[in-house]
């Protein structure tokens, strides 16, 4: 039996096939990434979000976010393992109207965040779930995103700048790194047809939201700075899912 079998039964499996989403609080989590990999490392992989830079093609709607990118590959029984060359972030406008149809070249993922224990066990607990939902596709192309999103007195930190959408991938996985002197920051689901289908805010480092991306739409609320005299930013990591021909 390959990891990503081994891992794949998760108490959230029936609710997200159910309802397309899921909130995974902080404590299942952890139990969940610990039985694919170790987060011995958390510290460090913390930290690597201090060194993200600035999101060059959102500065013309202000300098609120920095992000870093990279394309990893994985095969039905196999591992996920990092592309051999960059990649671009691409979308098409359908799914994200402020940015789509260009590709966007983002700054690299370092290389020693990309071979971290903890985001090797991230990557691993994914394609377990999210093989296990779709167990007919040999080969996904995994893309995963560092985002920093800041807030200032005069100007709050917008997650999700192109409001409600889909990604244009299968499954999303959106995991709170760490929020510092923030308010808001709340997730909302829709279904294809609009209606509100639930809402929460990921507060604890390691709260998660699961989302199929074909059922319904994700966005994020503005976070505002609770003293503004002192930094105030969301840290997460985005890791996304869609099937490639093999």
């Amino acid at each position: 039996m390959s990891k990503a079998a081994s891992i794949a039964k998760q108490p959230w499996d029936e609710p997200l096939r159910h309802d397309g989403f899921q909130f995974v609080p902080a404590t299942a989590m952890r139990a969940a990434l610990e039985s694919s990999g170790r987060l011995g490392d958390w510290p460090a992989f913390v930290a690597s979000w201090n060194d993200l830079p600035w999101d060059e093609y959102l500065a013309q709607y202000g300098r609120y976010r920095r992000r870093r990118h990279a394309v990893f590959y994985a095969t039905r029984g196999g591992d996920v393992e990092l592309s051999p060359r960059p990649e671009p972030h691409y979308q098409s406008v359908a799914y994200n109207p402020l940015q789509g149809g260009i590709e966007r070249w983002f700054e690299p993922i370092t290389a020693a965040t990309t071979a971290s224990a903890c985001l090797r066990s991230i990557l691993d607990c994914c394609h377990g779930l999210f093989g296990a939902l779709a167990p007919a596709v040999a080969r996904w192309r995994v893309e995963v995103h560092q985002f920093r999103i800041e807030a200032r007195a005069d100007q709050p930190g917008q997650p999700t700048p192109e409001g409600m959408h889909r990604d244009g991938v299968d499954y999303v996985l959106v995991l709170l790194i760490a929020r510092c002197n923030i308010a808001s920051g709340t997730t909302t689901i829709h279904a294809l047809d609009h209606r509100e289908l639930g809402s929460f805010t990921l507060t604890d480092p390691l709260d998660a939201a699961l989302v199929d991306d074909a059922r319904v739409f994700h966005g994020v609320t503005p976070v505002e700075a609770v003293d503004p005299n002192q930094s105030a930013y969301r840290d997460v990591l985005v890791v996304t899912f869609k099937r490639v021909a093999a």
